[in-house]
């Protein structure tokens, strides 16, 4: 393989916990909330699917189906189907809504897995291109750089920046392209076999991990250094 795709939320970063979000943009609004109207909010927000790289949706509404299927295609249909689930969910301050949105965005609410620097840097020294392919709908960079992950990471393509989103081959293409890799010597790595599995399409390999909490999944990316490598073998 002369090149690694990796998808970003749930196989390189896991987002914070519903709980954790909440809180956060509570404490940063300084507004009370007693025990059990928070239990009731944060999982109310996970339910309808609001926190962006959490849960899906237990259902999305017929007025959001449309806007939701195409989420990922631009920055203002990501925050419109992110807040609009989110406003399915009484807050304290209407303003939290779009509060929340804002701190799903910053480098605090993100976790590298416990072997991604590990691989990544590993990839590196080894001489294998490393692309990072995501359905988002803001710019993750900083995200990588805050983490320390920046340096390893040769090319970002994001679906928002192409107004194309996955499973949809040519933003595969896209990313090969940038690192000068032929499809066939490529392998994605991702945590949806819908999705990240359109890679296949184009004729790369595709890996998949399972979309787990950080304590869960210390060692999951470290079997990608064995496809690609002389590593682990």
């Amino acid at each position: 393989m002369a090149a690694v795709l990796f998808d970003f939320s749930g196989t390189l970063f896991r987002i914070e916990s519903a709980e954790s979000w909440l809180r956060a943009v509570l404490d940063e609004a300084e507004l009370p909330l007693g025990e059990q109207e928070f239990t009731e909010a944060a999982r109310g927000l996970e339910e309808a699917g609001a926190l962006p790289g959490g849960a899906e949706p237990v259902c999305v509404p017929d007025e959001l189906a449309g806007l939701w299927a195409v989420r990922d295609r631009s920055a203002e249909l990501h925050r419109a189907a992110y807040t609009g689930a989110s406003r399915r969910v009484p807050l304290p301050d209407p303003a939290l809504h779009d509060a929340l949105y804002e701190r799903h965005m910053t480098p605090a609410a993100w976790t590298p897995y416990p072997d991604a620097p590990e691989v990544l840097r590993t990839l590196r020294e080894r001489g294998i291109a490393v692309g990072v392919v995501s359905n988002i709908g803001w710019d993750l960079r900083p995200v990588f750089r805050e983490h320390g992950l920046d340096a390893y990471v040769d090319t970002y393509v994001l679906s928002y920046e192409h107004g194309i989103q996955k499973p949809d081959p040519r933003l595969f293409a896209v990313a090969c392209a940038a690192l000068g890799a032929e499809p066939e010597d490529v392998l994605m790595v991702g945590d949806s076999r819908e999705a990240d599995g359109g890679a296949a399409a184009l004729g790369c390999g595709v890996h998949f991990v399972d979309h787990l909490p950080v304590a869960r999944r210390p060692d999951a990316l470290r079997p990608v250094l064995g496809l690609v490598t002389d590593e682990g073998k």
